[in-house]
């Protein structure tokens, strides 16, 4: 019995897809490479094309022509002096909203054939080995969080000249593109449905007083409700964390044990603020009503679940990783920020 000694089969080439296809190598190429030139009937065509001969692009090689790494950072930088007790990855990483994130911005580029690469920026040391390794090239583009308001990291991106895309608006005027919620109408709407429901003894538990996002959650919340007539709130600082809200309820309590109702600037601290309410005596909403922000998996686990204001996080993340490959197939080529517009998500703490 003779082994079967044939070769094996060869890779497919260009110009095997360009022969299924009947087209020519070089529109094969233009498709391959993410040309936005191409008609859409035809680029449908080369792509099955390449799904029939399986062809597989050569990385190196093309990156090689165009430059490019098809993949972009997603950079999360956090203020420097933060307590032993909150370390910067597991906080990360148990915050919905940061896997919110990571979704929307993957539902856009997995299928444009891009890899992400997380890096943690939260000391200078780490924003120096941050800068080395963008400017030697490895990415093609940066998604920038940015979580404090003196962040100097922005504007170092920015002498970079890497196409970016920060999350949420710079406190610090700068010529990055950015896409965020409309933070300050979203408080003003938590404010005005507690004073529509007759709630005048108000306190709201607020995020880190250091960042943009709890900054204009607190004075939007506060500037609507004076327009309500109501200027004595009480407020507490959460730190967007669980444990936050929980330890930001109890100071409430004390301070105002005749609270009404409480405006919690995240869900994740009104999952933890609901259960001290609860084991205090307090019915929700009955004796106090409750509204927070965000609109995550976090409110819908509450009990009673939370009335809370909706940001469309995933959408906006899609926005950011949708508006980084304009600005990378068009260097140069500034693209503008986009602002979306929050909504009321009522349940029943409120």
């Amino acid at each position: 019995m003779t082994a079967d000694v044939s070769p094996p089969a060869r890779p497919a080439t260009l110009e095997d897809v360009a022969a299924v296809a009947g087209v020519s190598r070089a529109t094969v190429s233009r498709v391959i490479n993410g040309a936005t030139t191409v008609d859409p009937a035809l680029r449908r065509v080369v792509e099955e094309a390449v799904a029939t001969t399986g062809y597989v692009p050569n990385r190196a090689a093309r990156s090689l022509v165009t430059r490019r790494t098809d993949s972009i950072a997603l950079v999360v930088s956090e203020r420097e002096r933060r307590p032993v007790s909150e370390p910067f990855i597991g906080r990360m990483f148990s915050d919905p909203h940061f896997g919110r994130v990571v979704g929307g911005l993957m539902d856009v580029l997995r299928p444009a054939g891009i890899q992400m690469v997380l890096m943690l920026a939260d000391d200078e040391a780490s924003r120096n080995q941050l800068l080395s390794y963008l400017r030697q090239g490895h990415v093609d583009g940066v998604v920038l969080i940015s979580s404090h308001a003196d962040d100097p990291l922005p504007g170092l991106l920015h002498d970079t000249r890497l196409p970016a895309v920060l999350a949420g608006r710079p406190r610090k005027p700068s010529p990055l593109t950015y896409v965020e919620a409309d933070q300050r109408a979203g408080a003003q709407m938590a404010a005005d449905h507690l004073a529509a429901l007759g709630r005048r003894r108000i306190g709201t538990i607020t995020g880190p007083q250091d960042m943009p996002a709890g900054q204009v959650r607190l004075t939007g919340f506060l500037d609507a409700l004076e327009q309500h007539g109501i200027g004595d709130v009480a407020t507490a600082e959460g730190g967007f964390t669980h444990s936050g809200g929980a330890s930001a309820m109890r100071q409430l309590l004390r301070e105002r044990p005749d609270l009404d109702a409480v405006f919690v600037a995240s869900d994740l601290m009104a999952l933890g603020a609901l259960p001290v309410l609860l084991r205090a005596g307090r019915d929700v909403p009955g004796d106090v009503a409750v509204v927070g922000f965000d609109d995550s998996n976090a409110a819908v686990a509450c009990d009673p679940p939370l009335t809370t204001v909706r940001q469309p996080v995933e959408e906006m993340a899609s926005e950011m990783a949708r508006l980084l490959l304009k600005q990378i197939g068009r260097p140069g080529l500034p693209e503008p920020s986009v602002v979306f517009h929050p909504t009321l998500v009522r349940r029943e703490s409120a």
